[in-house]
């Protein structure tokens, strides 16, 4: 089997030209999603010690609290600079790709690909990287996939103010209409953009079974991002806005039709 090459421009994006290991703490909406992303994955995984497989773990943000509630976790990344910080983490971790997992067939108890998808450009990429984590889950075990929603950038250049301008405006008309963010286009790095049935079409396509898919951000969190654009303040998790933006995300949860406005989905199927 022919080995696949991450594409060396997303390489350098997360080596030399964004800090990946603030993304979820820096930001009122990063800390947003680490709340969510965590009692979501609370709900399905199972008990602890149980192995995870964090499959594009990055630097080891999901990891670490992972192993502080009693996990055994083994990272996959194919960025070195995360591998490395990752390993600070308390988990084993090791260079590698989601379409080409080095684990053997039903070795991992839940496996998690929380990034791998935002990247993977064509569908058969995607399609490869979901029947490999499916492969190495145990029977019965939950895989979680996240992505990043079609729709997202439209709401935080809105909130950025840089819709307003006419390239990032052309970005977002390009990325509402594909779904595609094109290598070499400033701004972000080569990336996919998921519309949520789409996003439970390719799970159930990878022959995962309950498929259910969540707005982890919910349909306020670019309230957070506007606030603090416009006061140059930070928004704490203890503030009320911050709170209110949390009720919403659990409040939208039996509501499809609300999926469309978070930053970004998961989907959680089983094996």
């Amino acid at each position: 089997m022919t080995i696949p090459q991450v594409d060396s421009e997303i390489i350098d994006f997360y080596s030399d030209t964004f800090d990946e290991a603030t993304r979820l703490t820096a930001t009122a909406d990063g800390m947003l999603e680490m709340a969510r992303t965590q009692e979501l994955l609370r709900r399905h995984i199972p008990p602890s010690p149980a192995a995870i497989l964090d499959v594009g773990g990055g630097p080891g943000a999901h990891a670490r609290w992972l192993v502080a509630d009693g996990y055994r976790v083994h990272l996959v990344d194919p960025v070195a600079k995360h591998v490395a910080q990752a390993s600070e983490a308390g988990c084993t971790a090791e260079i590698g790709d989601a379409r080409s997992l080095t684990a053997d067939d039903g070795s991992y108890d839940a496996t998690l690909l929380l990034g791998p998808l935002y990247h993977l450009l064509e569908r058969a990429d995607r399609d490869r990287a979901l029947a490999e984590a499916r492969r190495v889950t145990a029977p019965g075990g939950p895989v979680a996939a996240a992505a990043i929603s079609r729709y997202a950038s439209l709401f935080e250049h809105t909130a950025t103010t840089w819709l307003d301008r006419e390239s990032v405006r052309d970005a977002v008309t390009d990325i509402l209409a594909t779904g595609v963010h094109e290598p070499g286009r400033k701004g972000f790095t080569a990336a996919y953009f998921h519309t949520a049935s789409e996003l439970a079409e390719e799970m159930h396509a990878a022959g995962l079974t309950d498929v259910r898919v969540y707005a982890i951000e919910g349909p306020t969190w670019s309230l957070l991002k506007a606030t603090e654009q416009y006061t140059g303040e930070p928004v704490s998790a203890d503030a009320p806005l911050f709170r209110a933006a949390l009720a919403a995300a659990r409040a939208a949860e039996p509501y499809p039709d609300l999926l469309a406005a978070a930053s970004h989905l998961l989907a959680v199927g089983r094996v």
